[in-house]
């Protein structure tokens, strides 16, 4: 059985729009209950204060993956590393469009990290 990702609740936030604790990360309505996935290796977040549980991939490049999650994870240092879609597809051993939609997800979701790293920094005066 593959190891759960291992990143503290702090990092999650109940993904829940109507949930008055929506996108605050470490605010204490979050605890992992119980395991998802083909092998039980995916955490499930339960949020108290809306009662709705996601998993710990909500809202990543890895939702709804059928990938095993090292695998997704070499498509993209491939291609942080410089190597294209083609190249890619041959050296991890999936088809050209996986590594497209891949590419596209973690754009998707590296955009949004962007954007709320950037707004929680200091303004400079």
């Amino acid at each position: 059985m593959a190891e759960p990702s291992g990143l503290p609740i702090e990092s999650f936030f109940c993904h829940n729009p109507t949930c008055p604790d929506h996108g605050k990360r470490g605010h204490g309505n979050l605890y992992f209950r119980g395991f998802s996935g083909r092998d039980r290796h995916i955490r499930m977040v339960y949020c108290r204060t809306c009662k709705r549980s996601s998993s710990e991939r909500k809202g990543t490049a890895l939702e709804r993956s059928r990938l095993p999650a090292d695998k997704a994870v070499a498509i993209l240092d491939h291609v942080r590393e410089g190597c294209g879609v083609r190249a890619t597809s041959r050296l991890t051993g999936v088809a050209r469009d996986t590594v497209s939609r891949y590419l596209a997800l973690a754009g998707d979701q590296a955009k949004g990290l962007h954007d709320e790293l950037v707004a929680l920094s200091p303004r400079d005066p």
